[in-house]
């Protein structure tokens, strides 16, 4: 398997055409970045816990069509599919409201993880999301322990909801977390979780990341790596709902990596780094001109096409 994406797959309601309508869209951002991977043509798995109702039967169903190997196929009674609530503004920016009181989300147990599961895979990608709560957030810790062990490439998104949890309680896990991360990605209004971006370079040393991604929005991402920094711009588009956006541009750059033959740190290289970003650019820059995280996620084709 080439990545094993961990952490929540959720239900996003998006504005619908007529006044205070709904479209139901199947979401999540572990979720939508295994599945934007697995439309590049690499194997996927999904490590997470769905709601045994009508919703987490569609996400269930979502994963099955897109080719992605659910790791908990057993549909949880313990908690009930989270949703979130999509409010669009003008250029396709939004906010979420969620209803996650627990969800079904937070329900993976460590006793979900096993070696034999991690062994087989290339990189674990996970985010802060699923670990607001327990049991959810003992297994994140439990899978990055064992796939750090197990010499597996881990990949990270500090990914921050006000909604979910307080600034001060995700910083306190997300430095817990740094110590195990590879390749991290933060927003340029997460920079409060690493000090602000001058001191990203410091911060990598101290916890021994190899890369560090800053995405800008429509203006592309910014990477730090072996001293080095430099921006690779984004594409002029216009953009109708950012809903999953960053998962389609981290699923591509992922998707780049692999492709390229990343499965250690010793195989990155400048050059692969760039085209990771300049692909995972154009896979958000075509997922933000349709509506929906996942049925806005391009294909391979399709991003190929649009670099040309």
């Amino acid at each position: 398997m080439d990545i094993i994406c961990m952490g929540e797959m959720l239900i996003d309601f998006t504005p619908g055409k007529e006044e205070r309508s709904y479209v139901c869209n199947p979401g999540g951002a572990p979720a939508n970045a295994c599945i934007a991977i697995a439309r590049n043509g690499l194997e996927t798995g999904f490590l997470g816990r769905l709601g045994n109702d009508d919703f987490g039967k569609l996400l269930k169903k979502t994963l099955e069509d897109n080719q992605v190997k659910m790791l908990c196929p057993e549909l949880t009674d313990k908690a009930v599919t989270t949703l979130a609530f999509v409010t669009l503004y003008e250029g396709g920016e939004r906010s979420f409201t969620f209803v996650r009181k627990p969800g079904a989300d937070i329900m993976l147990d460590a006793k979900d993880i096993t070696e034999e599961m991690l062994a087989d895979t290339k990189m674990l990608h996970a985010g802060s999301f699923g670990m607001s709560a327990d049991p959810s957030r003992t297994a994140h810790f439990e899978a990055m322990k064992l796939a750090k062990k197990l010499g597996k490439l881990i990949s990270y998104d500090v990914n921050y909801r006000n909604m979910i949890w307080s600034f001060e309680d995700a910083k306190k896990v997300v430095d817990e977390v740094l110590p195990y991360v590879d390749l991290l990605k933060i927003s340029d209004e997460e920079l409060d979780f690493v000090g602000g971006e001058a001191n990203i370079p410091a911060m990598m040393k101290e916890n021994q990341i190899s890369v560090v991604i800053e995405t800008l929005g429509a203006k592309g991402a910014k990477f730090f790596f072996a001293g080095q920094e430099e921006t690779v711009e984004g594409h002029k588009v216009k953009a109708v709902d950012a809903t999953g956006a960053g998962d389609a541009f981290w699923g591509g750059f992922l998707a780049s990596l692999l492709m390229n033959g990343v499965t250690t740190a010793d195989d990155l290289t400048v050059d692969k780094i760039r085209e990771a970003l300049k692909y995972g650019n154009a896979s958000g820059g075509l997922c933000v001109q349709k509506m929906g995280g996942i049925p806005a996620l391009p294909t391979k084709e399709e991003i190929e096409a649009f670099l040309k």
